[in-house]
């Protein structure tokens, strides 16, 4: 019996702490942009989604600083952004390209994937990362592998991003938006009242305008103040669900894990060519490029394909797209080279256009499991 009590008490104390990262892009569409033409960076960049109504319809998808600094935000009309930037003659408004902007955000979930025990992607500009075991739970190891993983995305990406770490995902996504741009914030267990405290309630994950004018109405603007306030209470406010939510978060409670996404359904690189054209060499370098891109994910992700495709993103931005069954499921890059570079010239062989984006994909997974295809070793 004595051993038992001992044995329980040694496992609580070998209970190490949690801890999870939330990145962040900075203002990532905009930023994709200045990537792509670095002599934006020092102007307004306004990213827009238009209209099909034509002229200035729509809405702002994001803007760099410098166009935050007048004002300019998500969601405001792209004509209201304009007459906030009428007196900054070198604006710049230009339209959305998901497609590019995905291209940036696959290179960079590559490199962050790298360091985390568990992954899971959010969107194109978010992920988190439960990386507990590698740092023993320590939030000094924690800091400094954070710092790598934002110099890692600084030099092989170009990609300015924000961190936050804390014991949880809800600490650590309002830790990753405390300091930005190009921000870390370390939030450990211990300090999480402290933190959050002064916070403004709408900090809160969750809590719009509306929501927070509530608690304005009732006198209360910080996190603090809405610890006044019982369970029972924010229960008969919001309902139980949301009252309780509330309630926890403003404690920095949540136990919901980092949880990877559902296995993909495939695995697809695209660029855009440096100029357009239907010429079998210049098409075939990039092709080989996007196949050894492809073929690191599925290696790193303990996967076999059998299904292999490309697409062609003509100068009409009309697309075509060409596949291939193999007889049996393999990883072997050779295979994939070959079999991408077949699909190629069937595909040119009736070309009209030219081609002005390239991609290839692969699909039909099954896990290896540590046992790999005999295709692999060679």
């Amino acid at each position: 019996m004595f051993q038992n009590i001992i044995s329980k008490r040694a496992k609580m104390r070998l209970v190490i702490p949690r801890v999870v990262f939330h990145i962040d892009f900075d203002y990532f569409y905009a930023q994709c942009e200045e990537m792509r033409r670095p002599e934006l960076r020092a102007k307004p960049v306004v990213v827009c989604v238009f209209s099909d109504r034509g002229g200035d319809s729509g809405a702002v998808a994001t803007a760099n600083y410098h166009a935050r600094k007048f004002g300019v935000k998500s969601g405001i009309p792209i004509k209201f952004a304009k007459k906030r930037l009428a007196d900054s003659h070198d604006a710049v408004f230009l339209p959305t390209d998901f497609d590019y902007y995905s291209e940036v955000s696959d290179s960079a979930m590559a490199v962050i994937r790298g360091y985390a025990d568990v992954f899971e992607y959010v969107g194109r500009d978010e992920a988190y990362l439960d990386v507990t075991k590698r740092t023993g739970g320590d939030y000094a190891s924690a800091s400094h592998l954070a710092q790598q993983l934002k110099n890692a995305l600084r030099s092989s990406v170009r990609l300015s991003s924000t961190v936050g770490v804390s014991a949880n995902k809800l600490v650590a996504k309002i830790a990753s938006g405390y300091r930005k741009p190009d921000g870390l914030t370390v939030v450990p267990p211990d300090g999480i009242s402290s933190f959050l405290d002064p916070l403004p309630i709408k900090e809160i994950p969750g809590i719009g305008s509306k929501t927070e004018q509530i608690f304005r109405d009732l006198g209360m603007s910080t996190i603090s103040d809405l610890k006044r306030l019982d369970v029972f209470a924010l229960n008969g406010m919001f309902g139980r669900k949301t009252g309780t939510y509330i309630y926890n978060a403003a404690r920095g409670i949540d136990e919901s894990p980092v949880s990877p996404r559902g296995d993909p359904v495939q695995y697809s690189r695209i660029v855009t060519l440096k100029q357009d054209s239907k010429d079998y060499d210049y098409l075939s370098r990039d092709l080989e490029a996007l196949c050894e891109d492809v073929h690191r994910a599925v290696v790193r992700d303990d996967l076999v394909f059998k299904s292999i495709g490309i697409q062609f993103v003509q100068d009409d931005l009309s697309s075509r797209t060409k596949s291939r069954t193999l007889k049996n499921h393999t990883a072997n890059l050779d295979e994939l080279k070959r079999t991408a570079l077949l699909l190629l010239r069937e595909l040119l062989a009736d070309q009209r256009l030219q081609v002005r984006r390239l991609g290839v994909k692969v699909a039909d997974f099954i896990e290896t499991s540590g046992q790999a295809d005999i295709t692999r070793f060679f």
